[in-house]
C-alpha cells in the first residue's frame, strides 16, 4: 500500500490562529517532513478558494500556486491536488500549468481532476453553478483536451462547453503523455465511467462498504469499454486519528472540537463527531486491521489527513512509525 499526506493550506480550517508571514514555513517544514522521509510517496493540497464547513474568511491558500511552490522545494514526494475543479480554469491553460509544474519538479505531479461541488466559491468567482451533469460533461471535454495537449503538444476540440483550436503546448510533459490523471468522485453512471476511459487512479469513498460498492460499479464500466479493471489504482482519502491509547485518541477528537470552535463554534461538535466515526481512528493495530480489511477490496493508496499537522506532529510520526510498516 502506498500513502500520500494532506498539507495544511487553511481550507478545512488548519492553519487558524497562525500568523499569515508563517504559513509557508509551516506547510514547507510538512512538505519537507514527508519528502525527507519514507512513509509518504505523495503529498496533497485541495482546489478550493473559500474555506469549510462554511466561508467564513480563514485562511485559503490556492492550489497550484502551492504546487510549484512545493515543486520547487522537494525533489523526492510525488505532488497532487485532491481534486482540481476543472471549470475554475480553462483546460487548455491547465495543461500548461501542470506541464510548467512537471517540469519544475522533474516529473513528478499527480493531476488531481473533478467536476466541482462547492456552490457557495463559484458563485462568488462568477462561474455560476451549472447542474451537475454539465459540471460532469466538462470533466469529460477537459480531460479529452488535457490528453491531446500533453500527448500531441496541440489540442482542438469543438465540444459543447470548451472550445479550442490548435492550442499549444511546448514543451511538453517530462512524464510521457502528461501527468497521470486522477479522476475524482463516485458518481455511479457519468464520473466513474469517465474514470473507466481515461484514469490511472481513482479516488472515491473509503468505508469497506462503500469502497466495494464503489469498486463493482467502476468494474462494470471498465468492462463495457474493455479495459482492464486491474489498470487502475483505487484510491481514498482519510481524516486519521490515532493514538497510542483510547484515551489519547478521545483527545485528539477533543482537540479537533476545541480548535473548531474557535471559527464554526456552531459546526464543531458534528465535525469532531464525524472524525469519531470514520475508518481510520483507533490505535496503531486498529488502524492497521481496517487498512488491511480495505487493502483486500483493493484499496491500495490511501491519503491521509491529520486535522492537527500544522500544530502538533505526533500522530503523524505515530503513523509513520507505527502503521506504514505494516501495509508496505
Amino acid at each position: 500500500m502506498r500513502f500520500g499526506l494532506f498539507i495544511p493550506q487553511g481550507w478545512r480550517q488548519d492553519l487558524t490562529g497562525i500568523d499569515p508571514h508563517d504559513h509557508w514555513q509551516t506547510m514547507s517544514g510538512l512538505a519537507k517532513h514527508a519528502d525527507e522521509g519514507t512513509a509518504y510517496d505523495s503529498i496533497w493540497v485541495y482546489d478550493h478558494f473559500h474555506a469549510v464547513p462554511e466561508p467564513n474568511g480563514e485562511a485559503t491558500h490556492e492550489a497550484w500556486s502551492l504546487i510549484n511552490a512545493f515543486a520547487a522545494s522537494t525533489s523526492r514526494v510525488r505532488l497532487g491536488q485532491m481534486c482540481t475543479c476543472m471549470a475554475y480554469r480553462n483546460p487548455a491553460y491547465l495543461a500548461k500549468v501542470a506541464t510548467t509544474a512537471d517540469i519544475i519538479s522533474g516529473g513528478r505531479v499527480e493531476m488531481g481532476i473533478g467536476a466541482g461541488w462547492y456552490e457557495h466559491e463559484w458563485l462568488a468567482y462568477g462561474y455560476g453553478f451549472p447542474s451537475a451533469g454539465t459540471r460532469i460533461a466538462m470533466l469529460d471535454e477537459g480531460v479529452q483536451i488535457f490528453k491531446q495537449m500533453w500527448t500531441n503538444g496541440t489540442a482542438t476540440l469543438d465540444g459543447e462547453h470548451y472550445q479550442v483550436n490548435g492550442a499549444q503546448l511546448s514543451p511538453l510533459p517530462l512524464q510521457v503523455d502528461g501527468p497521470p490523471l486522477w479522476i475524482a468522485g463516485g458518481g455511479e453512471k457519468k464520473t466513474l465511467r469517465i474514470a473507466a476511459e481515461h484514469a490511472t487512479y481513482t479516488n472515491f469513498d473509503g468505508s469497506l462498504e462503500g469502497f466495494a460498492h464503489k469498486s463493482q460499479i467502476l468494474r462494470g464500466h471498465c468492462e463495457a469499454i474493455g479495459r482492464p479493471f486491474e489498470e487502475i489504482t483505487r484510491s481514498a482519502n482519510y481524516n486519521v486519528v490515532i493514538g497510542a491509547t483510547q484515551a489519547d485518541v478521545d483527545d485528539r477528537i477533543a482537540w479537533v472540537e476545541e480548535h473548531l470552535s474557535t471559527t464554526v463554534p456552531a459546526k464543531a461538535a458534528g465535525i469532531a463527531e464525524d472524525f469519531r466515526n470514520g475508518p481510520l481512528v483507533g490505535t496503531p493495530e486498529q488502524i492497521v486491521e481496517k487498512l488491511q480489511a480495505l487493502q483486500a477490496l483493493g484499496m491500495t493508496y490511501a491519503i491521509t489527513y491529520f486535522a492537527e499537522a500544522a500544530y502538533d506532529r505526533s500522530g503523524i510520526e505515530l503513523f509513520e512509525n507505527e502503521v506504514v510498516p505494516a501495509l508496505r
